[in-house]
């Protein structure tokens, strides 16, 4: 038993951190993707700084990103697979009505819109966009897009997303010498670029 408790303190704390941090990341950035109550951005963003902050650089960057960029494309398969039965469904489903209640008429033909002008592509710059993705992938199952065809879409959309919050924790970890004022500002920043188009719909002139 001697043996054992010797072995099991001599384990870094960064590698137990690892152990358990980029689980719980793919699972909370995956069910983020399905049910769009966690800030998921954030997370991506803090999980970068606190690896910036690590001596296994740049190994820990990268499994941020990738862990990141897999889970959210995971995620987004699974709930455009929950939409599909729904469309196909005579009744539809209750993915499938929760996605049309998060999708304005309005954004929604503009999703089509592109969609019908760009392809799959649209979907690269929807990721990136605050409620963006939504109603493109809406727009996606109206057009009874395949399964296949819209994973081919998604998953460069889901590298630039991964890239571009990852770059924004990298920003916030090498501001400050201390993880948690990293963390603190890259948060701030991630819901501000969530919140920025709202805010700005609501208090522009003619409105």
């Amino acid at each position: 038993m001697r043996d054992v408790a010797a072995a099991a303190g001599q384990v870094p704390p960064e590698t137990t951190q690892q152990a358990v941090g980029y689980p719980a990341l793919f699972v909370l950035v995956a069910l983020g993707a399905l049910v769009p109550v966690i800030p998921t951005g954030a997370l991506v963003s803090s999980a970068a700084v606190v690896a910036f902050h690590h001596q296994s650089l740049p190994f820990g960057l990268l499994l941020v990103f990738g862990v990141s960029a897999l889970a959210a494309f995971t995620g987004d398969v699974a709930l455009y697979w929950l939409g599909r039965r729904g469309v196909r469904s005579r009744n539809g489903s209750r993915w499938l009505e929760a996605l049309r209640g998060r999708a304005t008429p309005e954004r929604l033909e503009q999703a089509q819109t592109k969609l019908d002008q760009h392809g799959v592509l649209v979907l690269v710059v929807s990721r990136l966009l605050p409620a963006g993705r939504i109603p493109v992938m809406l727009a996606c199952l109206l057009a009874e897009l395949p399964l296949r065809r819209f994973a081919r879409g998604d998953a460069p959309a889901c590298l630039a997303w991964a890239a571009t919050y990852g770059l924004i924790g990298i920003l916030g970890g090498s501001l400050f010498s201390e993880p948690w004022k990293g963390v603190a500002l890259a948060v701030g920043l991630t819901l501000l670029i969530s919140a920025g188009p709202s805010l700005w719909r609501r208090l522009r002139p003619g409105r």
